[in-house]
């Protein structure tokens, strides 16, 4: 296999997740957990307005292999979520950095965060660029 992609310019949960440095910071999951779900099929996100916790539940991803559910990498307020994966969920599949970015959180703290090159190694993926 293959090892999967991981952007440079954002961190890490060592549950999957990315997020990226903007207000309000955007929240997606990486390459390596869009690869082993398989097919995403449905999700569910934090809803706007909701406190999320750093490394807690926050939402489920369902694919055609099971159930995942999904951490949040950081304490903070949903601003936004992406209305376009109620549509077509499998937008995670084909673009995890992009357009199957998941949801905005203005950010109170932050989880245990790793390094573009902390989460590489750890997982076997490779930093782009």
């Amino acid at each position: 296999m293959a090892r999967q992609p991981i952007r440079p310019n954002l961190r890490y949960s060592a549950e999957h997740e990315w997020i990226d440095s903007s207000s309000p910071a955007r929240v997606g999951v990486t390459a390596v957990a869009a690869d082993a779900l398989g097919e995403v099929v449905f999700v569910d996100l934090p809803q706007p307005g909701a406190e999320v916790s750093a490394g807690q539940t926050c939402g489920e991803l369902e694919s055609t292999k099971a159930v995942s559910d999904l951490y949040s990498p950081v304490t903070g307020v949903v601003v936004a979520v992406n209305e376009a994966l109620e549509e077509d969920p499998a937008l995670i599949n084909a673009d995890p950095y992009g357009q199957g970015w998941l949801f905005t959180v203005e950010v109170g703290s932050e989880g245990d965060l790793l390094s573009p090159e902390e989460y590489a190694e750890r997982f076997d993926a490779v930093v782009e660029g």
